[in-house]
Order: C-alpha cells, then structure tokens, then sequence
C-alpha cells in the first residue's frame, strides 16, 4: 500500500496550528485519514464507502435508533 505525503487538514477544525484536527490524504488506490494528535493511526478506506459514511452522516441516517 503507497503511503500518502501530502496531509490536508479538515476545513471544520478550526484555524489553528493546534493537534485537533482530522486529515486526509489520497493515494491511487485509497482514502487515508488520521488525527493530528495521534498521525501514525490512520483510517484507509476506498472513496465509495466514505463517501456512503459521509451522505450517512449528513442526512442523519446514523443517529437514528
């Protein structure tokens, strides 16, 4: 698996230089995302299943019981 070198911070963690934010960076085969405080765990997935996790999150579908 290629491992990503260009890291780019979440617009919704805030300005500034601090560890609390999610980023995210792409190879040719795979999404990666980690937590600035905690870079060497990192999340890999393809972009359908993001992108099905983040249509969840936004219409809400998740938090339902």
């Amino acid at each position: 698996m290629t491992t990503p070198d260009n890291w780019q911070k979440s617009s919704f963690s805030g300005g500034g230089d601090g560890n609390a934010c999610v980023e995210l960076a792409s190879t040719r085969d795979a999404v990666h995302l980690r937590e600035s405080d905690a870079p060497s765990i990192r999340l890999v997935t393809t972009p359908a299943p993001l992108s099905h996790l983040i249509h969840g999150i936004r219409s809400g579908a998740l938090g339902r019981a």
